[in-house]
């Protein structure tokens, strides 16, 4: 099956979502939209935000503000290095380097904002509430297609929907964003119903027509007739190659700071990337710093940055090279999937010791554990708030939640959504707080 390749005029849409297009500043219009996502309050909520490790520490680990930061930052170097390259055969794109970089950067930013407190175990715990727990007995109350979100809470569609809902008191189209900018955080381009067995998705039933004007905005080719199925916008895959590479390499640096792995097993999975005959540079360089710098945890970084180099280069050759079935929407997997054999064995590798020694660590498990009580009982009780609201307690329990999450609906998904809203929005500190205050504890 082949389709017409995607044009790049439609791809980099500057038209914005619900909102009369404006002739712009100093800035162009991509450039504004990364200047909305970093100014917003919802960006910043991301610091008290779990990423891998329990926030606050001793140790300054990552949350998830300055990894989504990071992966901007490698997100605009994919972006710069693959259309260095890309030029050479499509010089036209060379004009255009400075949007596509600004477009990645901004989906990078932004691509973390709908996550909930306590990481994916946030994602999870909402997700069990109305598959396993109390919220089951809610099913018949809502549409199957609206049921679907309920029992896969997906913190990329959440995003979505932050990004272009319109909150109460707020102005339509949420953020506004360009459909280029749209359309690149769009790494599941279809909603949750009839997915198949696609374990991730990126529209909420509530936000299928803004998906619908942003992808064919963009020109974006539907591959799927049944279904509303469509192929990803090709800068997508440089956000997602970022976000790969960053939560791969970032978590085990933290890990490593921590205690948890020793500095053996970090240095030997960094350098298992580059090959002693093929990459005699890297060892030539890597001897002279070490020499200079006794400090681990600044040699340490020292491997991280050069590793982190190599795979923005590798994913960037991926991209050139898979040029023509990424603009047909035919491409499949991600870039990171398509690594050189010898750097995706080195990938396997790290990946297989993170879970081992990080991801199962207890430290990791009790704070998951620790997301799904207090994220359960927050939902148990907004939930019944919302859906009984005269009783004295509820009346209360409604008047905390902010005036931009409520609901004047009779709708039973809009209500629901409404609490999903408010607790989804929460940091980990202010998740914690609520729900000692509703159990009495001081």
């Amino acid at each position: 099956m082949t389709h017409t390749p995607m044009n790049w005029n439609d791809l980099l849409s500057n038209k914005r979502y619900a909102q009369p297009h404006k002739s712009s500043d100093i800035r162009s219009s991509f450039q504004r939209d990364y200047d909305r996502i970093i100014f917003s309050s919802p960006f910043r909520r991301l610091e008290n935000k779990t990423q891998v490790f329990p926030l606050p520490g001793a140790q300054m680990v990552h949350n998830r503000l300055t990894h989504s930061l990071e992966v901007a930052s490698v997100g605009r170097s994919i972006a710069c290095r693959t259309v260095e390259q890309l030029a050479l055969q499509h010089p036209e794109l060379k004009e255009r380097q400075s949007d596509i970089e600004t477009i990645v950067a901004a989906a990078c930013l932004a691509h973390d904002l709908g996550n909930p407190p306590f990481g994916h175990s946030g994602e999870d715990t909402i997700s069990s509430f109305f598959k396993d727990g109390k919220g089951k007995s809610l099913e018949n109350l809502v549409k199957p297609e609206q049921w679907s979100d309920l029992i896969a809470f997906e913190g990329n569609a959440n995003a979505f929907r932050l990004l272009t809902h319109q909150f109460k008191g707020r102005r339509a189209g949420g953020f506004s964003l360009t459909s280029a900018t749209l359309a690149t955080l769009l790494k599941y381009p279809y909603p949750s119903f009839n997915k198949g067995n696609r374990k991730k998705y990126n529209v909420f039933h509530s936000e299928t027509d803004a998906f619908l004007e942003v992808v064919n905005e963009c020109g974006i080719p539907r591959v799927d007739a049944e279904h509303l199925v469509y192929a990803r916008h090709p800068l997508s895959y440089m956000m997602e190659a970022a976000d790969d590479i960053c939560y791969l390499v970032l978590d085990m640096e933290d890990a490593h700071k921590r205690g948890i792995i020793s500095t053996e097993v970090i240095e030997s999975c960094f350098v298992s990337f580059f090959n002693e005959k093929r990459d005699k540079a890297f060892f030539n360089h890597k001897e002279k710093v070490y020499c200079e710098v006794s400090d681990v945890n600044e040699r340490m970084a020292f491997l991280r940055a050069t590793l982190i180099n190599k795979l923005v280069n590798c994913v960037s050759n991926i991209f050139v090279k898979y040029y023509d079935s990424i603009m047909e929407g035919l491409f499949e997997k991600s870039l990171i999937a398509h690594l050189p054999e010898y750097e995706k064995n080195a990938l396997d590798i790290c990946r297989n010791e993170s879970v081992r020694l990080i991801y199962r660590h207890p430290s990791v498990i009790k704070i998951e554990l620790t997301g799904f009580n207090v994220i359960g009982t927050l939902l148990e009780n907004f939930t019944d708030a919302v859906l009984n609201p005269s009783t004295p307690y509820n009346k209360k329990l409604l008047s905390l939640i902010p005036e931009q999450f409520k609901t004047e609906s009779d709708d039973t998904y809009a209500k629901l959504q409404s609490v999903i809203d408010f607790i989804s929005n929460m940091t980990d500190l202010y998740a914690v707080q609520l729900y000692k205050d509703l159990r009495g504890i001081d």
